[in-house]
């Protein structure tokens, strides 16, 4: 299945919140050795800049590893996660708004054989593709790749399925693992299909 890949259009509203809710649905691509990989977003988190304790750049702290995400939007930015999980995250917004949403799981869809191989499984469960960590490995998406371009479609892109998640289909809950946050922590700034057996109990 090939979609629409996503235009800088999308990516660069300041209102990651809706970004973050759009993305539920698309289809997340990755392309490596001439190998396609896909699966459907079901679950992401968004994260913003200057006022979210639980983003990477809150107070707009610009690092050698953070400075992608005052990229304008549309670029990839993923970081080392306990020095072993690669985890993917979307740049949103326009440049210096520092503003990304997380993917925390997708639900496969091409090139099952080569993701099962990449995480070393026998069968599809969803285990596979259900965790941020897990999906970068299946996906074969590394930390090397932090900055690149989305809209390029070359090594990783979104395209625009035509599936549209409505209000009633989509649930909404604080983020996971951000219980450092303060106040931050409480918001219900992660989105997920209901039902989906995609997506992180």
């Amino acid at each position: 299945m090939e979609g629409r890949i996503l235009t800088e259009d999308f990516y660069r509203s300041e209102d990651v919140l809706q970004v973050a809710r759009a993305l539920l649905g698309k289809l997340l691509v990755t392309k490596m050795d001439g190998v396609r990989t896909s699966g459907i977003i079901t679950e992401v988190e968004a994260y913003r800049a200057p006022d979210d304790r639980a983003c990477h750049a809150y107070g707009n702290r610009c690092t050698a590893r953070t400075e992608v995400m005052f990229r304008a939007g549309g670029c990839a930015y993923i970081y080392l996660c306990y020095g072993m999980h690669h985890l993917f995250n979307v740049v949103t917004g326009p440049e210096g708004m520092a503003h990304a949403v997380l993917v925390r799981a997708v639900e496969p869809l091409e090139g099952v054989e080569e993701m099962l191989r990449r995480r070393g499984k026998k069968k599809v469960q969803p285990q596979l593709t259900t965790g941020p960590g897990v999906l970068s490995q299946a996906l074969g998406l590394h930390k090397d790749m932090s900055g690149e371009n989305l809209l390029s479609g070359e090594r990783v892109w979104i395209e625009d399925i035509g599936r549209k998640i409505t209000e009633h289909e989509m649930g909404v809950s604080p983020r996971i693992g951000v219980d450092y946050a303060g106040e931050s922590a409480l918001w219900p700034w992660r989105f997920f299909i209901r039902g989906s057996k995609w997506v992180k109990r």
